[in-house]
Protein backbone atom coordinates (compact mmCIF):
# COMPACT_ATOMS: atom_id res chain seq x y z
CA UNK A 1 0.00 0.00 0.00
CA UNK A 2 3.06 2.06 -0.67
CA UNK A 3 1.75 5.50 -1.37
CA UNK A 4 -2.06 4.87 -0.14
CA UNK A 5 -0.98 6.01 3.29
CA UNK A 6 0.64 9.09 2.47
CA UNK A 7 -2.45 10.25 -0.04
CA UNK A 8 -4.85 9.21 3.10
CA UNK A 9 -2.72 12.34 5.41
CA UNK A 10 -2.38 14.57 2.90
CA UNK A 11 -6.11 14.35 2.11
CA UNK A 12 -7.04 14.44 5.87
CA UNK A 13 -4.60 17.84 6.55
CA UNK A 14 -6.33 19.43 3.71
CA UNK A 15 -9.54 19.28 4.39
CA UNK A 16 -9.56 19.28 7.97
CA UNK A 17 -7.41 21.96 7.89
CA UNK A 18 -4.60 20.23 10.06
CA UNK A 19 -1.24 22.18 11.11
CA UNK A 20 0.43 18.69 10.97
CA UNK A 21 -0.62 14.92 10.43
CA UNK A 22 1.42 11.95 11.40
CA UNK A 23 -0.12 8.33 10.87
CA UNK A 24 1.19 4.40 10.94
CA UNK A 25 -0.21 1.26 9.45
CA UNK A 26 0.21 -2.09 11.36
CA UNK A 27 0.42 -5.44 9.80
CA UNK A 28 0.34 -7.94 12.12
CA UNK A 29 1.71 -6.64 14.73
CA UNK A 30 4.59 -4.49 13.27
CA UNK A 31 4.66 -1.32 12.02
CA UNK A 32 4.89 -1.51 8.31
CA UNK A 33 4.22 2.06 6.76
CA UNK A 34 4.89 6.04 8.41
CA UNK A 35 3.65 8.89 6.76
CA UNK A 36 3.58 12.67 7.50
CA UNK A 37 1.97 16.00 5.73
CA UNK A 38 1.90 19.67 6.95
CA UNK A 39 4.48 21.56 8.99
CA UNK A 40 5.97 17.87 10.73
CA UNK A 41 8.13 19.11 13.57
CA UNK A 42 11.07 16.95 13.29
CA UNK A 43 12.58 14.96 10.37
CA UNK A 44 10.78 11.38 11.49
CA UNK A 45 7.19 11.73 11.57
CA UNK A 46 7.18 8.52 13.38
CA UNK A 47 9.47 9.91 16.32
CA UNK A 48 7.43 13.38 17.04
CA UNK A 49 5.46 13.43 20.49
CA UNK A 50 1.99 14.92 20.25
CA UNK A 51 -0.70 14.68 22.96
CA UNK A 52 -2.82 11.54 23.03
CA UNK A 53 -5.54 12.90 25.15
CA UNK A 54 -8.08 10.02 26.67
CA UNK A 55 -6.12 7.27 25.04
CA UNK A 56 -4.00 8.00 28.06
CA UNK A 57 -7.36 5.76 29.08
CA UNK A 58 -6.31 2.93 28.02
CA UNK A 59 -2.74 2.75 30.16
CA UNK A 60 -4.94 3.69 33.03
CA UNK A 61 -7.08 0.59 32.36
CA UNK A 62 -4.01 -1.86 31.82
CA UNK A 63 -2.61 -0.57 35.29
CA UNK A 64 -6.05 -1.00 36.63
CA UNK A 65 -6.37 -4.49 35.22
CA UNK A 66 -2.58 -5.45 36.45
CA UNK A 67 -4.17 -4.74 39.90
CA UNK A 68 -6.73 -7.15 39.85
CA UNK A 69 -4.32 -9.78 37.79
CA UNK A 70 -2.13 -9.23 41.39
CA UNK A 71 -5.34 -9.43 43.56
CA UNK A 72 -5.19 -6.38 44.78
CA UNK A 73 -8.65 -5.35 43.75
CA UNK A 74 -11.75 -6.67 42.26
CA UNK A 75 -13.60 -5.24 39.43
CA UNK A 76 -16.85 -5.56 41.56
CA UNK A 77 -14.89 -3.42 44.33
CA UNK A 78 -16.63 -0.46 45.08
CA UNK A 79 -14.09 2.44 44.22
CA UNK A 80 -14.66 4.59 47.88
CA UNK A 81 -12.91 1.32 49.56
CA UNK A 82 -9.83 2.96 47.76
CA UNK A 83 -10.18 6.12 47.31
CA UNK A 84 -12.28 7.37 50.89
CA UNK A 85 -13.53 10.77 50.24
CA UNK A 86 -15.09 10.64 47.05
CA UNK A 87 -18.73 11.62 46.15
CA UNK A 88 -19.12 8.22 43.78
CA UNK A 89 -18.19 5.27 46.79
CA UNK A 90 -20.63 3.07 45.36
CA UNK A 91 -19.17 3.54 41.95
CA UNK A 92 -17.48 -0.24 41.04
CA UNK A 93 -14.52 0.05 39.36
CA UNK A 94 -15.83 -2.02 36.17
CA UNK A 95 -18.45 0.42 36.41
CA UNK A 96 -15.91 3.12 36.15
CA UNK A 97 -13.83 1.82 33.30
CA UNK A 98 -16.96 0.81 31.26
CA UNK A 99 -18.26 4.10 32.01
CA UNK A 100 -21.81 3.30 33.27
CA UNK A 101 -21.20 4.53 36.81
CA UNK A 102 -23.91 6.97 36.24
CA UNK A 103 -20.97 9.71 36.57
CA UNK A 104 -20.94 12.79 35.02
CA UNK A 105 -18.44 13.59 32.26
CA UNK A 106 -16.21 16.27 33.54
CA UNK A 107 -15.50 17.77 37.05
CA UNK A 108 -17.13 21.16 38.40
CA UNK A 109 -14.74 23.86 38.09
CA UNK A 110 -12.50 25.74 34.48
CA UNK A 111 -12.30 23.88 31.85
CA UNK A 112 -9.98 21.21 33.06
CA UNK A 113 -8.14 20.81 29.42
CA UNK A 114 -7.31 23.84 29.42
CA UNK A 115 -6.72 25.00 32.95
CA UNK A 116 -3.76 24.45 35.94
CA UNK A 117 -4.80 20.74 37.56
CA UNK A 118 -5.75 21.10 40.84
CA UNK A 119 -5.03 18.77 43.73
CA UNK A 120 -7.23 14.97 44.36
CA UNK A 121 -8.66 17.09 47.78
CA UNK A 122 -9.78 19.69 45.51
CA UNK A 123 -11.23 17.56 42.67
CA UNK A 124 -12.35 15.28 45.29
CA UNK A 125 -14.43 18.18 47.55
CA UNK A 126 -15.65 19.67 43.74
CA UNK A 127 -17.32 16.74 43.02
CA UNK A 128 -19.44 15.17 45.89
CA UNK A 129 -21.49 13.09 43.88
CA UNK A 130 -24.33 15.61 43.37
CA UNK A 131 -23.88 15.68 39.60
CA UNK A 132 -24.63 12.39 38.88
CA UNK A 133 -26.49 11.86 35.73
CA UNK A 134 -27.56 8.44 36.25
CA UNK A 135 -27.36 5.18 38.50
CA UNK A 136 -24.90 2.73 38.20
CA UNK A 137 -24.91 0.76 35.46
CA UNK A 138 -28.64 2.51 33.82
CA UNK A 139 -26.58 3.62 30.80
CA UNK A 140 -23.31 4.33 29.20
CA UNK A 141 -22.36 7.78 29.92
CA UNK A 142 -18.66 8.64 29.11
CA UNK A 143 -16.99 10.26 32.09
CA UNK A 144 -13.60 11.69 32.58
CA UNK A 145 -13.97 12.71 36.25
CA UNK A 146 -14.24 8.26 36.53
CA UNK A 147 -10.91 8.11 35.40
CA UNK A 148 -9.27 10.30 37.66
CA UNK A 149 -10.35 8.04 40.48
CA UNK A 150 -9.21 5.06 39.13
CA UNK A 151 -5.33 6.66 38.46
CA UNK A 152 -6.11 7.58 42.04
CA UNK A 153 -6.91 3.87 42.70
CA UNK A 154 -3.83 2.57 41.35
CA UNK A 155 -1.79 5.19 43.15
CA UNK A 156 -2.97 4.12 46.43
CA UNK A 157 -3.20 0.42 45.91
CA UNK A 158 0.92 0.34 44.63
CA UNK A 159 2.40 3.58 46.67
CA UNK A 160 3.50 5.50 44.14
CA UNK A 161 1.63 8.02 41.29
CA UNK A 162 -0.47 6.55 38.70
CA UNK A 163 2.48 7.53 36.16
CA UNK A 164 5.19 6.39 38.09
CA UNK A 165 2.98 2.97 37.70
CA UNK A 166 2.42 3.38 34.23
CA UNK A 167 5.80 4.13 33.64
CA UNK A 168 8.20 1.39 35.18
CA UNK A 169 5.31 -1.59 34.80
CA UNK A 170 3.68 -0.51 31.51
CA UNK A 171 6.16 1.96 28.98
CA UNK A 172 9.25 0.77 29.85
CA UNK A 173 8.83 -3.16 30.01
CA UNK A 174 7.27 -2.36 26.33
CA UNK A 175 10.31 0.00 25.20
CA UNK A 176 8.28 2.99 24.98
CA UNK A 177 10.44 5.43 26.03
CA UNK A 178 9.01 8.49 23.91
CA UNK A 179 5.78 8.20 25.83
CA UNK A 180 5.86 10.40 28.48
CA UNK A 181 3.82 12.87 30.82
CA UNK A 182 5.20 16.26 29.75
CA UNK A 183 6.72 16.91 25.78
CA UNK A 184 10.27 15.88 25.62
CA UNK A 185 12.40 16.26 22.72
CA UNK A 186 10.52 17.08 19.10
CA UNK A 187 7.18 17.70 19.67
CA UNK A 188 4.50 19.34 17.96
CA UNK A 189 2.66 22.75 19.46
CA UNK A 190 -1.27 22.36 20.13
CA UNK A 191 -3.57 24.41 18.03
CA UNK A 192 -6.96 25.50 17.41
CA UNK A 193 -7.75 26.89 13.59
CA UNK A 194 -10.25 29.92 13.54
CA UNK A 195 -13.32 28.51 12.03
CA UNK A 196 -13.82 31.40 9.51
CA UNK A 197 -9.99 33.01 8.82
CA UNK A 198 -8.01 29.49 8.93
CA UNK A 199 -5.31 31.40 11.64
CA UNK A 200 -3.51 29.67 14.11
CA UNK A 201 -3.84 30.14 18.20
CA UNK A 202 -1.62 27.95 20.13
CA UNK A 203 -3.41 26.07 22.81
CA UNK A 204 -1.51 25.44 26.77
CA UNK A 205 -0.29 22.03 27.59
CA UNK A 206 -1.26 22.03 30.80
CA UNK A 207 -0.53 19.37 33.57
CA UNK A 208 -3.49 18.74 34.58
CA UNK A 209 -3.17 17.40 38.06
CA UNK A 210 -5.60 15.73 39.63
CA UNK A 211 -7.22 14.92 36.04
CA UNK A 212 -4.73 14.02 34.25
CA UNK A 213 -5.64 9.91 34.16
CA UNK A 214 -7.92 11.38 31.56
CA UNK A 215 -6.28 12.45 29.16
CA UNK A 216 -2.30 13.77 30.13
CA UNK A 217 0.21 11.69 28.01
CA UNK A 218 2.37 12.36 24.93
CA UNK A 219 3.48 9.70 22.72
CA UNK A 220 4.78 8.96 18.87
CA UNK A 221 3.33 6.82 16.14
CA UNK A 222 6.35 5.08 16.97
CA UNK A 223 5.40 4.17 20.44
CA UNK A 224 1.65 4.11 20.02
CA UNK A 225 2.73 1.23 17.21
CA UNK A 226 4.21 -0.70 19.57
CA UNK A 227 1.05 -0.25 22.55
CA UNK A 228 -0.99 -1.82 19.48
CA UNK A 229 1.37 -4.53 18.90
CA UNK A 230 1.28 -5.22 23.02
CA UNK A 231 -2.94 -5.00 22.30
CA UNK A 232 -3.36 -7.83 20.01
CA UNK A 233 -0.03 -9.87 21.62
CA UNK A 234 0.05 -9.16 25.04
CA UNK A 235 3.01 -9.55 27.17
CA UNK A 236 3.81 -11.63 30.52
CA UNK A 237 5.98 -8.64 31.92
CA UNK A 238 2.52 -6.47 31.86
CA UNK A 239 -0.76 -8.32 31.18
CA UNK A 240 -1.29 -11.34 29.60
CA UNK A 241 -3.03 -11.55 26.31
CA UNK A 242 -6.52 -13.66 28.24
CA UNK A 243 -7.10 -10.52 30.73
CA UNK A 244 -6.90 -8.18 27.48
CA UNK A 245 -9.43 -10.18 25.69
CA UNK A 246 -11.72 -9.80 28.63
CA UNK A 247 -11.35 -6.29 28.72
CA UNK A 248 -12.51 -5.64 24.88
CA UNK A 249 -15.43 -7.22 25.15
CA UNK A 250 -18.01 -4.62 24.40
CA UNK A 251 -20.69 -3.97 27.06
CA UNK A 252 -23.06 -0.58 26.40
CA UNK A 253 -22.71 1.95 23.94
CA UNK A 254 -19.66 -0.17 22.35
CA UNK A 255 -17.09 0.23 25.27
CA UNK A 256 -15.09 -2.43 27.34
CA UNK A 257 -13.10 -2.08 30.31
CA UNK A 258 -11.27 1.02 29.11
CA UNK A 259 -11.15 -0.15 25.33
CA UNK A 260 -13.35 1.55 22.58
CA UNK A 261 -14.68 -1.30 19.92
CA UNK A 262 -15.53 0.07 16.36
CA UNK A 263 -15.79 -1.56 13.20
CA UNK A 264 -13.80 -1.70 9.99
CA UNK A 265 -14.34 -3.58 7.12
CA UNK A 266 -16.13 -6.28 8.71
CA UNK A 267 -13.87 -6.55 11.25
CA UNK A 268 -14.01 -5.61 15.06
CA UNK A 269 -11.26 -3.10 16.39
CA UNK A 270 -10.15 -2.18 19.86
CA UNK A 271 -8.51 0.90 21.37
CA UNK A 272 -9.47 4.52 21.90
CA UNK A 273 -9.75 7.73 20.76
CA UNK A 274 -7.95 11.37 21.71
CA UNK A 275 -8.85 14.97 22.37
CA UNK A 276 -7.27 17.49 23.91
CA UNK A 277 -7.11 21.19 23.36
CA UNK A 278 -4.47 21.50 20.04
CA UNK A 279 -4.67 17.68 19.59
CA UNK A 280 -6.68 14.39 18.21
CA UNK A 281 -5.40 11.38 18.22
CA UNK A 282 -6.63 7.48 16.82
CA UNK A 283 -5.11 4.25 17.95
CA UNK A 284 -7.20 1.09 16.73
CA UNK A 285 -6.30 -2.61 16.45
CA UNK A 286 -7.65 -6.00 15.03
CA UNK A 287 -6.57 -8.09 17.99
CA UNK A 288 -6.99 -11.25 15.87
CA UNK A 289 -4.54 -9.95 13.32
CA UNK A 290 -2.66 -7.73 14.25
CA UNK A 291 -3.83 -5.23 12.04
CA UNK A 292 -4.00 -1.63 12.92
CA UNK A 293 -3.26 2.51 12.12
CA UNK A 294 -2.56 4.77 14.58
CA UNK A 295 -2.87 8.55 13.61
CA UNK A 296 -1.38 11.78 15.70
CA UNK A 297 -2.43 15.26 14.45
CA UNK A 298 -2.25 18.73 16.08
CA UNK A 299 -5.30 20.39 16.11
CA UNK A 300 -8.69 20.68 18.15
CA UNK A 301 -11.13 19.73 15.35
CA UNK A 302 -11.01 18.57 11.84
CA UNK A 303 -11.03 15.02 12.14
CA UNK A 304 -13.19 12.06 12.80
CA UNK A 305 -10.76 9.70 14.64
CA UNK A 306 -13.19 6.99 15.25
CA UNK A 307 -13.33 6.98 11.51
CA UNK A 308 -9.38 7.02 10.66
CA UNK A 309 -8.84 3.31 10.79
CA UNK A 310 -11.27 2.22 8.31
CA UNK A 311 -10.22 4.53 6.46
CA UNK A 312 -6.27 3.87 6.89
CA UNK A 313 -7.05 0.11 6.45
CA UNK A 314 -8.55 0.43 3.18
CA UNK A 315 -7.14 -0.74 -0.25
CA UNK A 316 -9.45 1.48 -2.40
CA UNK A 317 -8.07 4.43 -4.42
CA UNK A 318 -7.49 7.67 -2.72
CA UNK A 319 -7.43 11.13 -4.70
CA UNK A 320 -4.38 13.56 -4.13
CA UNK A 321 -5.20 16.48 -2.29
CA UNK A 322 -3.23 19.90 -2.28
CA UNK A 323 -1.88 20.61 0.61
CA UNK A 324 -3.60 23.40 3.28
CA UNK A 325 -1.67 26.42 4.75
CA UNK A 326 -2.64 27.93 7.31
CA UNK A 327 -3.32 31.78 7.10
CA UNK A 328 -1.17 34.16 8.13
CA UNK A 329 -3.54 37.46 7.74
CA UNK A 330 -6.66 37.98 6.14
CA UNK A 331 -5.93 40.47 2.98
CA UNK A 332 -7.06 44.53 4.30
CA UNK A 333 -9.65 44.20 1.57
CA UNK A 334 -11.43 41.78 3.50
CA UNK A 335 -10.57 42.68 7.05
CA UNK A 336 -13.96 42.17 9.39
CA UNK A 337 -15.65 39.92 6.76
CA UNK A 338 -14.87 36.13 7.70
CA UNK A 339 -18.31 35.21 9.47
CA UNK A 340 -21.70 34.38 9.15
CA UNK A 341 -23.89 36.48 7.32
CA UNK A 342 -27.49 36.50 5.69
CA UNK A 343 -28.72 37.06 2.43
CA UNK A 344 -32.54 37.90 3.73
CA UNK A 345 -33.30 34.93 6.22
CA UNK A 346 -30.84 32.96 4.55
CA UNK A 347 -27.21 32.14 6.48
CA UNK A 348 -24.44 31.69 4.98
CA UNK A 349 -20.96 31.43 6.23
CA UNK A 350 -18.10 33.40 4.21
CA UNK A 351 -14.82 31.49 5.23
CA UNK A 352 -11.13 32.74 4.13
CA UNK A 353 -9.58 30.09 3.02
CA UNK A 354 -6.42 28.71 1.28
CA UNK A 355 -5.78 32.29 0.01
CA UNK A 356 -9.43 32.74 -0.98
CA UNK A 357 -13.11 33.44 0.31
CA UNK A 358 -15.08 30.66 0.16
CA UNK A 359 -19.34 31.20 0.53
CA UNK A 360 -20.78 27.92 1.95
CA UNK A 361 -25.05 28.06 2.61
CA UNK A 362 -25.40 26.92 6.01
CA UNK A 363 -28.85 25.48 4.61
CA UNK A 364 -27.64 23.31 2.01
CA UNK A 365 -24.14 22.95 3.82
CA UNK A 366 -22.17 23.06 0.55
CA UNK A 367 -19.43 25.50 -1.17
CA UNK A 368 -21.38 28.00 -3.54
CA UNK A 369 -19.17 31.01 -4.18
CA UNK A 370 -15.54 31.51 -4.49
CA UNK A 371 -13.91 35.29 -4.21
CA UNK A 372 -10.23 35.92 -5.01
CA UNK A 373 -8.95 39.47 -3.86
CA UNK A 374 -7.93 41.29 -7.23
CA UNK A 375 -6.12 44.44 -6.74
CA UNK A 376 -8.95 46.62 -5.09
CA UNK A 377 -11.26 44.28 -6.16
CA UNK A 378 -12.51 40.96 -4.81
CA UNK A 379 -14.26 39.43 -7.73
CA UNK A 380 -15.72 35.89 -8.18
CA UNK A 381 -14.11 32.88 -9.16
CA UNK A 382 -16.31 30.22 -9.49
CA UNK A 383 -20.04 29.52 -8.19
CA UNK A 384 -22.94 31.96 -9.05
CA UNK A 385 -21.42 34.84 -8.73
CA UNK A 386 -18.58 34.11 -11.16
CA UNK A 387 -17.09 37.49 -12.84
CA UNK A 388 -18.94 39.54 -10.41
CA UNK A 389 -17.68 42.51 -7.78
CA UNK A 390 -18.52 41.67 -4.04
CA UNK A 391 -18.56 45.39 -2.51
CA UNK A 392 -17.61 45.29 1.40
CA UNK A 393 -19.42 48.15 2.27
CA UNK A 394 -17.88 49.46 5.56
CA UNK A 395 -19.01 52.12 8.35
CA UNK A 396 -17.19 55.73 9.09
CA UNK A 397 -15.16 53.73 11.02
CA UNK A 398 -13.94 51.25 9.51
CA UNK A 399 -15.89 48.42 10.57
CA UNK A 400 -18.27 46.30 8.11
CA UNK A 401 -21.62 47.31 7.40
CA UNK A 402 -23.02 44.62 4.39
CA UNK A 403 -21.62 43.12 1.66
CA UNK A 404 -23.08 43.80 -2.00
CA UNK A 405 -22.74 41.23 -4.89
CA UNK A 406 -25.31 41.89 -7.98
CA UNK A 407 -28.48 43.09 -5.75
CA UNK A 408 -27.11 40.48 -3.63
CA UNK A 409 -26.65 41.96 -0.25
CA UNK A 410 -25.48 40.39 3.16
CA UNK A 411 -26.08 41.31 6.42
CA UNK A 412 -25.28 40.40 10.12
CA UNK A 413 -28.50 39.88 11.22
CA UNK A 414 -31.63 38.55 8.95
CA UNK A 415 -32.94 41.74 7.38
CA UNK A 416 -31.21 44.44 9.07
CA UNK A 417 -33.09 47.00 9.34
CA UNK A 418 -30.27 49.97 9.43
CA UNK A 419 -29.07 48.28 5.53
CA UNK A 420 -31.19 49.32 2.77
CA UNK A 421 -31.86 45.72 1.05
CA UNK A 422 -33.24 45.32 -2.52
CA UNK A 423 -37.10 45.39 -2.43
CA UNK A 424 -37.55 46.82 1.12
CA UNK A 425 -37.54 44.82 4.28
CA UNK A 426 -40.50 42.52 4.74
CA UNK A 427 -43.61 43.47 6.88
Amino acid sequence: MTGRLQACVEGYQATGRLPSVVAGVLRRGELVEVAGAGDVPGPDPADVQYRIGSITKTFVAVAVLQCVADGLLALEDRIGAVVPGTGYADATVAGLLGHVSGMQSEPVGPWWERSPGVSLDDLLAANDGTGAVAGPGEYFHYSNLGFALLGEAVARLRGQSWWAVTRSRILEPLGMGRTTYLPVGASAQGFSVGHFDGTLTREPHQDTGAMAPAGQAWSTVQDLAAWGRFLTQGDPRVLDLDDLRDAYRPGQGDYGLGFRVVEAHGRRLVGHTGSMPGFLASLFVDPGTGDGSVLLTNATTGLVTDAVPARLLGDGPVEPSAPWTPTVRVPDALAGVPGVWFWGNTAFELRWHDERLEVHSLALQNRQDVFEVQGDRVVGVAGYHRGETLHVVRRGDGSVSHLDCATFVYTRTPYDPEVEIPGGHPA
